[in-house]
């Protein structure tokens, strides 16, 4: 395994705010997973979940790649509902013990035997439905094919959707190892920021496409992935 590679996956990269943007996640939730929260106990006193996330970073919350795609499958999770932290975390130490898995989140595990014994025991906890589960079986399933693994079945590449696009499109992707792991239109390696800021800056969509051999489709999605995450 290329130890410098691997290592980049796992250096702090992402600000709290960048993270939940790039993943389209209200800030407020990934700080929930990342720091733990508070719940109500009797008496008026208060308990707190732990995080469901150890950022690389803890103060103030810094994310790695690795972070990132760990919230990107916990994101796979939520519901009408909201997220069920506490049963998550309970679901989440249930199966890395009986795999013996570490990082479950991280593996690619999670779409064979891993993710079954993740996803029964968190049916359980919260009392899913049979049609329930099926629904979050097939949501984790789409967001595993959003990321690419190496060799070692270890993320190496997320490509994060887009608002509104068919979930087979992947223009936009996400790797520690181009732009220094900020979202790009990777048929380009050119970020979609800078996209989005020639666009602002009232360059037209064709000569930005024509400068980066690009469509303007992928120039379109590049803006529309920017701006609305």
């Amino acid at each position: 395994m290329n130890a410098q590679a691997t290592g980049s996956r796992d250096q702090p990269a992402y600000t709290l705010a960048e993270a939940a943007r790039y993943l389209k996640l209200p800030s407020a939730t990934l700080r929930s997973w990342a720091v733990g929260r508070p719940y109500p106990v009797k008496n008026g006193k208060a308990g707190h979940f732990r995080p469901l996330i150890k950022p690389v970073v803890k103060t103030p919350p810094t994310f790695s790649f690795y972070n990132l795609i760990e919230a990107h499958v916990l994101r796979s999770l939520r519901t009408d509902h909201g997220v069920a932290v506490g049963e998550l975390r309970k679901a989440i130490t249930y199966a890395e013990r009986t795999l013996g898995v570490d990082r479950l989140l991280l593996r690619k595990d999670l779409s064979t035997h891993g993710g079954k014994v993740f996803l029964d025991e968190y049916g359980k906890l919260i009392n899913l439905t049979a049609s329930g589960q099926l629904a979050m079986r097939v949501l984790l399933e789409e967001h595993l094919k959003r990321v690419e693994w190496d060799e070692w079945q270890f993320p190496v590449r997320l490509y994060p959707f887009l608002s509104g696009d068919a979930a087979v499109s992947k223009p936009i992707a996400i790797d520690p190892q181009i732009a220094f792991g900020r979202p790009v239109v990777l048929k380009a390696g050119v970020s979609t920021a800078v996209i989005a800021e020639r666009i602002d800056a009232d360059e037209s969509p064709q000569e930005i496409a024509d400068d980066y051999d690009l469509t303007l489709k992928e120039v379109e999605q590049a803006v529309l992935y920017e701006r609305a995450a």
